[in-house]
């Protein structure tokens, strides 16, 4: 029998698999940073601020403030880390942290799955967990 650790990626990995054939065109508006900032608005701004500086209203009492999201970039050698935002903003490896105040937005419905190919190895990804890390990657300084 799995143990609970292993459970949660089994079915979303088993999910995946079951709903990969429905996937939508990835052309689709949702996936822009225009879609993006209005998910980081009504989501993402209250701890992370308007301008994502980590000055948000929510980021009082959490103990230290939430990163700046500007200078995620700067801080990973010049280059967009998207993989690590996704990871992130999913929060599925962030699972159980003590310490991590951020909601796991991947348990909520993070709209159609896209397929997003890299090396040859094609991933579903949320369309909105993907405008998300576009606008991100547009907030860059």
């Amino acid at each position: 029998m799995l143990g609970n650790a292993y459970v949660k990626p089994f079915v979303m990995l088993l999910s995946v698999i079951v709903i990969s054939g429905c996937v939508e065109d990835p052309q689709d508006d949702r996936l822009d940073a225009a879609h993006g900032q209005t998910l980081f608005m009504a989501q993402c701004a209250q701890c992370h601020g308007d301008d994502g500086r980590g000055a948000g209203p929510a980021s009082l009492g959490l103990g230290a403030p939430p990163p700046s999201l500007t200078t995620l970039s700067q801080r990973n050698g010049g280059l967009f880390p998207r993989d690590y935002v996704l990871t992130m903003i999913d929060g599925l490896t962030r699972q159980g942290h003590p310490d991590d105040a951020m909601p796991e937005f991947g348990a909520q419905d993070m709209g159609p799955l896209i397929q997003v190919e890299e090396d040859g190895i094609s991933t579903p990804i949320p369309a909105d967990l993907l405008a998300l890390a576009t606008y991100l990657e547009a907030l860059q300084e």
